[in-house]
């Protein structure tokens, strides 16, 4: 069997993730800046984008695993996103924000647990080991990071808000003319269980939701953190303006490295071993940051956030799968649900804490909830190990 890479599948991937970076990162600052909204207002949205993409994905995901066809989901999330970005760029206002757009935008980001679990599919069909392909895809969505936002806040800044909505627009229809001449159309799962009728009632895999538990605080740990960094950085340390935009480019491009050394550490040490190791990385690192008193410290917490953030966004999906081998899209859905779930408890979590003390505190307990993910990783480890001595006995 050939190993080649299907380019064109990262290649949509890619221009799909730079169209859902560029809305998540714009929407807070629009509602709050271009519209002049109340800041709780962005908790509303980010609220009710965050319950569609979860409810997508959920009946995305359950869909594959009985062999649905991937191809029309990732047509309707490329198609939900240009309508809300046409919208919103013909007719700006919050109403369009809570209605097409958090529904437009919410079904575009779902795309993303479509893709990794078409993923699967198409690294058994190119020979390409699953965890090295996941790398592959995470890498291609931290370089789409990196342009997004970016991409989103120059155009504000040169044209104003609504130019970013038809650039988007713009991209959107890229995104779909990708979907419609470069996706397959044949990658439909083969259910690997034999009642399909009956996969909602199908037993609960403690394992699983033990590995589900361990990325939600890992995670909120990475959220909690990246809420405050921006804050912590030039109010309470004192730095410069641009310091935390040094600091996201620095994680981010160190960040790629480090996705392309899981397949090595997989196969080297082992799926539980390397994520306990990047839990203990996080600890680290993350106080690190929350100590940080001048620019070269700063450029130190930030590529060590960019090692263990990148290793865990790789490791972490690719032991989820391995947990629900039976339904994979699903256990794929449960991990960028999860993640997504971080993102709406983080911010208003972040904020509250700031209120009460001060953003260094949000990043210290940013390190605590690393703690309790490394925690329950070794307990999980524990009870399997002790699982397995008992039935070899």
């Amino acid at each position: 069997m050939t190993k080649s890479i299907p380019f064109a599948f990262l290649s949509l991937l890619f221009v799909g993730t730079v169209c859902n970076s560029m809305a998540v990162s714009f929407m807070g600052f629009y509602i709050v800046e271009g519209l002049q909204q109340a800041p709780w207002s962005i908790s509303v949205y980010t609220g009710f984008f965050a319950l569609i993409v979860i409810l997508s994905n959920r009946v995305f995901a359950r869909q594959m695993d009985k062999g649905g066809n991937p191809f029309p989901m990732m047509g309707l999330a490329a198609f939900g996103y240009a309508v809300a970005a046409l919208a919103l760029s013909l007719s700006p206002g919050f109403g369009t924000v809570a209605t097409v757009g958090v529904v437009g935008f919410g079904l575009g980001s779902s795309v993303m647990s479509t893709m990794f679990s078409l993923g699967g599919v198409l690294a058994e069909r190119s020979g390409i080991q699953h965890s090295t392909f996941n790398a592959y895809m995470r890498a291609t969505t931290s370089t789409s990071w990196m342009i997004g936002p970016a991409l989103s806040f120059v155009i504000a800044d040169q044209s104003g808000a609504a130019a970013v909505f038809r650039a988007a627009f713009a991209i959107g229809l890229v995104w779909l003319a990708l979907w419609w001449w470069t996706a397959p159309r044949d990658a439909a799962r083969q259910p690997a269980f034999a009642h399909q009728q009956d996969v909602g009632k199908a037993a609960r895999n403690p394992e699983l939701l033990a590995a589900v538990l361990f990325v939600f605080c890992l995670a909120l740990a990475h959220s909690l953190t990246f809420s405050a960094l921006p804050i912590f950085f030039v109010q309470e340390v004192g730095l410069a303006g641009y310091a935390p935009g040094v600091a996201f480019s620095i994680k981010t491009f160190v960040e790629l490295f480090a996705i392309f050394s899981t397949p090595y550490l997989i196969a080297r040490f082992g799926l539980r071993t390397a994520l306990m190791g990047t839990a203990q990385l996080a600890i680290v690192a993350i106080l690190v940051l929350a100590t940080v008193g001048s620019f070269p410290h700063m450029v130190l917490g930030a590529a060590l956030e960019g090692i263990y953030f990148g290793l865990f966004s790789t490791l972490a999906i690719s032991f989820v799968q391995s947990l629900s081998e039976d339904r994979p899209a699903q256990a794929t859905a449960m991990y960028w649900n999860t993640m997504m779930i971080t993102l709406v408890v983080a911010g208003p979590s972040a904020g509250l804490i700031a209120q009460v003390t001060d953003f260094q505190t949000v990043i210290f307990t940013g390190s605590a909830c690393a703690v309790a993910s490394a925690v329950i990783l070794g307990w999980g480890t524990y009870q399997r190990d002790k699982c397995q001595s008992r039935d070899n006995i």
